[in-house]
């Protein structure tokens, strides 16, 4: 049996929110799943991310397949990165102390990232909204295409013109 970690949908129509699931690869989208691992919101801003970091690492140590999407979930909540380290105690390089280290500096640089990330989101929705704006001011079509006024000289010709007639 293949075992697949996917997004199940749910949510209204263009307003998706998704579980992250176990399932088997033959089973629906959306039907019949093993266990819930999570959830993810897309729509918020940056989007909502819960796993459970646990059992997501037992789930692909015993061998299930993420799809492209939960990869990229698993890989920014740091769980592939985890499974990196344990596979390199596992062969001996380092011992599991050093591993959980490496993992906690990592999770604190990147806690660190993304709360940057955030306030800069912030700081600019806020500087959007107090822009004040500026109106356009736009000129008649009429007042566009009136000819200029005349000058005294060109007056003064044409009335000499009309007096010699």
């Amino acid at each position: 049996m293949a075992v697949k970690m996917r997004l199940q949908r749910h949510g209204s129509k263009k307003r998706p929110f998704y579980f992250i699931v176990i399932a088997d690869g033959r089973s629906p989208r959306d039907g019949k799943f093993i266990q819930k691992l999570g959830t993810y919101n897309p729509l918020t801003v940056p989007a909502t991310v819960q796993v459970d970091r646990q059992k997501a690492l037992d789930w692909l140590q015993k061998g299930a397949q993420p799809t492209d999407t939960v990869r990229r979930i698993l890989s920014f909540k740091g769980v592939l990165y985890l499974k990196h380290l344990l596979r390199g105690v596992s062969l001996g390089l380092f011992d599991e102390a050093t591993a959980m280290e490496k993992f906690t500096k990592w999770s604190t640089e990147h806690d660190a990232q993304i709360a940057k990330r955030q306030s800069a989101h912030k700081k600019a929705n806020m500087d959007r909204r107090n822009v004040p704006v500026v109106k356009k001011v736009e000129v008649a079509p009429e007042a566009a295409h009136t000819p200029a006024p005349e000058t005294e000289a060109e007056t003064t010709a044409e009335e000499t013109t009309s007096t010699e007639e």
